[in-house]
């Protein structure tokens, strides 16, 4: 037989070997079900953004049964799914006034990736963007993945809350996920959602203003030397698109230039942009999205640009503002830029008022020497037992908000949370209910900075 026969009789065996197999593998499978079940643990953690990890960690480290659950694909949320991979600040004044499981997290994401940090001891003065830490938002989902699942936490993605109720000191929380739907029991309950979302599941109420702060895709363009751009012309070419109706002035703060130089990062304004339902979330992510290609089409028309290009894009638009609880305490502006003491003070905030809106920001800094307090009171709604929440919808007005939802303070109060979640569960009470100075020796004896 020569070559040319051999290697046909081979190939047709080969082909009937695999019909052969495709044939005896092919069965009648049984339509999919849905997977119900049961689970019980000490504390809930509902939402893994920069909040809910490290409330899951502390919990877990501390001894406790947790569950934490997400409905996206990995933890993070603001750093890793949104972008915004600069979490801070952690120092004022030449001082760490932020520290603990956070700081831990931040720390090795940087050592890992051969990152510098600031240096924190020079005065940032107008500019507090030099004291943040630029982290790989990759690295640090992958990070606090693993050290949730060292700290025995059991993370479940892909899971959303759709019914909560407390009965005879124990929340039982009925979860939809992908196949699955689940009773989750358990003894304390904190909310990390961002949006107050497991409060309202709870019927607790909660405050929000008529207009809420513009949210951001963050993104990365390239292929153009900005250097060689004829700035002028460029300036021209965007005021008679957006006066044409072809682009909006606002989604890029007016500011053509502001983006080809900054070649993304944080400069995207989407309006109304909402967290707060599947439908709002949904919209601001179509809307982020179709606000980049719109004005990557329009960038491409100039000279010097014909190749830009999108290098890297997030999976969310970054939600600045939604649904704040109504707690026992309202944490207000006047309190934050005074650094007002509290006696219940469980966490230390250091941003400048950070309000957003159509025009752009102008951060106003605070008094050198100040360092704002966050107050237990502030982490539970009223009318509430065996629950606490944790991130930007703790109780606050909306320009105090605007600072306190940056995520170092997140950290810090989430920290904090988790301890008395953890206090209340081992002493069979309420967070409200554990003395304070035991949350501050639980703060610290996992490092982080308790106020005194």
């Amino acid at each position: 037989m020569n070559r040319r026969n051999l290697l046909k009789t081979i190939g047709m065996a080969s082909v009937g070997a695999a019909s052969t197999n495709l044939l005896k593998g092919e069965i009648l499978r049984e339509p999919h079900q849905l997977k119900k079940q049961a689970l019980q643990t000490d504390i809930l953690v509902i939402g893994g953004g920069t909040a809910g990890v490290i409330a899951a960690i502390q919990a877990g480290r501390a001894g406790r049964k947790v569950i934490l659950i997400e409905n996206n694909s990995q933890l993070g949320g603001t750093t890793s799914t949104a972008g915004v991979a600069f979490p801070g600040i952690f120092f004022a004044w030449g001082k760490q006034v932020i520290s603990g499981i956070g700081w831990e997290l931040v720390q090795e994401t940087v050592a890992l990736n051969d990152d510098k940090l600031p240096d924190f001891s020079i005065p940032h003065g107008e500019q507090h963007w030099l004291h943040q830490v630029r982290v790989n938002s990759y690295l640090y989902a992958a990070l606090a993945e693993e050290k949730c699942l060292d700290a025995g936490v059991k993370v479940h993605y892909y899971e959303t809350p759709a019914k909560i109720a407390f009965n005879k000191n124990t929340w039982r929380v009925n979860v939809i996920g992908k196949g699955t739907e689940t009773e989750i029991t358990c003894n304390q309950l904190i909310d990390c959602t961002g949006n107050a979302y497991a409060a309202y599941l709870a019927g607790f109420d909660l405050l929000r203003e008529a207009e809420s702060q513009p949210g951001t895709l963050m993104f990365e363009i390239g292929g153009y030397d900005f250097g060689s751009l004829d700035l002028e012309l460029i300036k021209d070419s965007y005021e008679k698109a957006c006066n044409r109706g072809e682009l909006v002035r606002k989604e890029f703060r007016g500011d053509i230039v502001g983006l080809l130089r900054s070649k993304g990062d944080n400069i995207q304004h989407i309006a109304g942009a909402d967290s707060a339902t599947s439908v709002s979330h949904s919209k601001a992510n179509i809307e982020g999205r179709m606000s980049l290609l719109k004005h990557l089409r329009f960038i491409r028309t100039l000279p010097g640009c014909e190749k830009a290009r999108i290098i890297t894009m997030k999976t969310e638009t970054g939600v600045r503002e939604t649904y704040r609880i109504d707690g026992h305490y309202k944490i207000t502006h006047e309190d934050y830029i005074t650094a007002k003491k509290f006696d219940d003070g469980v966490s230390y905030s250091y941003y400048p008022i950070d309000l957003h809106d159509e025009h752009g920001v102008i951060p106003r800094q605070l008094v050198p020497g100040t360092v704002p307090m966050i107050p237990l009171r502030s982490l539970i709604p009223k009318k509430s037992r065996n629950f606490i929440v944790a991130g930007r919808c703790l109780s606050s007005d909306r320009l105090a908000n605007s600072a306190l939802r940056v995520q170092a303070s997140c950290m810090g109060m989430a920290q904090a949370a988790a301890a008395a979640a953890v206090l209340a569960n081992l002493q069979n009470k309420s967070p409200l209910e554990v003395p304070i100075s035991d949350i501050r020796k639980m703060i610290e004896e996992y490092g982080g900075i308790a106020p005194q």
